[in-house]
């Protein structure tokens, strides 16, 4: 129910879901299967090991890495189905080394850095990438996405900024679904939704925004 509460707070956007760190706690396999039975078809983890536990109890979902994967590590994630979050340069080579090998681009997600300072490409990298042609041509890019360092403050500047940022990244890389917002922004900013919100502490009842 909460789940579709935050989906109906974004009608415009798609709602996925967050369930890292065994769904906040809940368990990891109950929850994916009652967001399941709700109606979600996107989920998010944060290790490979909980996107292989997500798989196998609900195997009709698409399920991402947000850590992406070690070094030499895309072929597990790849065998998995499993759709890794891709945040660095040696990152996307791999991937798109390990789709020409196979003869096929692999689907994954790309994260830029709009100001978390965490994880991601920052957005000039991501601008590089954009101009390479012989690298894009190799990957199956399914979605874009940034994370929001001031949502629970949603009057704080840094949000603005950081929506302007990811919006003029996106510019880059059209076509390409665009998500931002997590569960406060979804509850609070609408010009964060673009086309993919993925609540997580929300989705289990906890408080997202001060």
């Amino acid at each position: 129910a909460n789940w579709r509460d935050l989906g109906a707070a974004a009608p415009t956007a798609a709602c996925a879901a967050v369930i890292k760190g065994d769904a906040y706690g809940v368990g990891l396999e109950p929850a994916a299967r009652a967001l399941a039975a709700a109606g979600c078809r996107t989920i998010f983890t944060a290790q490979i090991d909980e996107g292989v536990r997500a798989q196998r109890v609900v195997p009709e979902a698409t399920v991402l890495v947000l850590n992406g994967f070690p070094p030499g590590g895309a072929g597990p994630v790849a065998d998995q189905g499993l759709v890794p979050v891709l945040g660095c340069l040696e990152e996307l080579e791999e991937w798109a080394a390990l789709g020409r090998a196979r003869g096929r681009p692999l689907p994954a997600a790309l994260h830029v850095d709009t100001g978390m300072n965490r994880l991601g490409l920052t957005p000039e990298v991501a601008a590089a990438v954009a101009a390479r042609p012989d690298l894009l041509a190799d990957l199956h890019l399914v979605l874009l996405m940034s994370h929001l360092a001031c949502a629970d403050e949603p009057a704080h500047p840094l949000n603005a900024r950081q929506c302007a940022d990811f919006a003029a990244v996106r510019a880059l890389f059209p076509g390409v679904p665009a998500s931002l917002a997590n569960s406060a922004a979804t509850l609070a900013l609408p010009s964060a939704h673009f086309d993919l919100v993925r609540p997580g502490i929300a989705v289990y009842g906890g408080v997202a925004v001060h």
